[in-house]
């Protein structure tokens, strides 16, 4: 369902149960559009993302070939 921004702020509550009951629901102030929709929609959606280290110790994308190795090379000088 689509709602203006004054009638979503005046019946917020509505808003949120059609989200919960019905799916995701349009707000709309002039041309522009956000909609709301229930957390377990959104985590459906997105699905489960792996933590950091999980992303870099599993399948996929590794540290094999690249250069961690330090630059040998003496600092430049600046002044300060």
């Amino acid at each position: 369902m689509d709602w203006r921004l004054a009638e979503a702020k005046n019946k917020f509550s509505e808003l949120f149960n059609r989200a919960l009951a019905e799916g995701p629901q349009r707000v709309r102030r002039r041309d522009e559009a956000v909609v709301v929709i229930a957390a377990s929609d959104y985590e459906r959606l997105t699905g489960s993302k792996p933590g950091f280290k999980d992303f870099l110790m599993g399948e996929g994308p590794g540290l094999e070939g690249l250069d961690l190795g330090r630059d040998r090379e003496p600092m430049r000088d600046i002044d300060l």
